[in-house]
């Protein structure tokens, strides 16, 4: 795995949003934050843009933005604005040759998921974290100062309550997954993914509870939980119920696929669209260890062969 290098104060964040539209208001205290941490910024176009629709730009303008910024040796990293929809639309025509010979930090999740599972394709890794959008929330912030630590190269070792649904046990691997709805969107493209011997997570928001199901039960046919390490659900945020409800909760969905998977399992883990959402290097190690009393999850190396 290559790891692009850590930053430090005096490199260069560029800030794109190669999907959703985000207002410029939201990114100044984005903006100030980074200044403040030592880095300079590059706010693209895309940011706050004359869009009348539901993309941050016109699909060419988005791309050329981010072909921009992968390529120019004075961005040292990538900090997506938001998520939402449209990287899918423009990632096939992305060269990511310069890229792949000199990685920079890709920072983001949601629809930027397309964009972690493409490059675990390259054996680059990237961080799913909090993006532009978020740091103006206060309950955000201490999830903010995590993303800070591990671009500089901290590793992270957390230990969180546990779950009644949890499945205990011990698991060291890669990691990768993100958001569902892109997991699977992703499956017989390009941009499909690996699970074998990894801790997978999965996240997701805004969906239907059968909808989760489905994707879920999509992920399992496609053999993506046949040889996992362990893994991990993050948060299930604003999930509805179909007029005639599904039957079950969200939980218990959650339970019913991972129920015959030899491995462990964790619940409400905070990664996802809340405030809790804690940066994870995709592509690293690192461990799962699951008790009675908590759940404790550590990076342990990054066998960083970054050039």
């Amino acid at each position: 795995m290559i790891f692009p290098p850590d930053l430090t104060p005096g490199n260069t964040i560029g800030i794109t949003c190669p999907a959703g539209y985000m207002d410029a208001a939201k990114i100044q205290h984005c903006v100030e934050t980074l200044h403040s941490w030592g880095y300079k910024t590059i706010v693209g176009k895309t940011i706050g843009s004359s869009s009348q629709n539901y993309f941050s730009d016109i699909d060419e303008n988005r791309l050329n933005e981010f072909q921009q910024m992968i390529d120019d040796d004075s961005v040292n990293a990538i900090l997506f604005g938001r998520g939402g929809y449209g990287t899918g639309r423009i990632i096939d025509r992305i060269n990511f040759e310069k890229f792949k010979e000199k990685p920079k930090w890709l920072i983001g999740y949601s629809d930027i998921t397309i964009l972690h599972c493409h490059l675990s394709n390259f054996n680059i890794a990237s961080i799913h974290s909090h993006m532009a959008s978020a740091f103006d929330l206060p309950e955000a912030a201490p999830y903010i100062r995590m993303l800070k630590n591990c671009l500089e190269g901290a590793f992270i070792d957390l230990k969180i309550e546990p779950h009644k649904f949890n499945v205990l046990g011990k698991a060291q691997g890669k990691i990768i997954g993100g958001n569902l709805a892109l997991l699977s969107n992703v499956l017989c493209t390009p941009s499909d993914f690996s699970t074998a011997n990894k801790i997978l997570f999965i996240e997701d928001i805004g969906e239907y509870i059968y909808n989760i199901d489905r994707m879920l039960h999509q992920l399992k046919r496609a053999g993506k939980f046949r040889r996992i390490a362990g893994l991990i659900f993050g948060s299930f945020s604003d999930i509805k119920d179909t007029e005639r409800p599904f039957g079950i909760s969200i939980e218990d969905v959650l339970k019913q696929i991972s129920d015959d998977l030899n491995c462990p399992v964790c619940f409400n883990f905070p990664v996802g669209h809340t405030a809790k959402n804690i940066p994870i290097k995709i592509g690293a190690d690192y461990e799962l260890d699951i008790t009675e009393s908590v759940v404790e999850f550590k990076q342990i190396s990054c066998n960083n062969t970054a050039v």
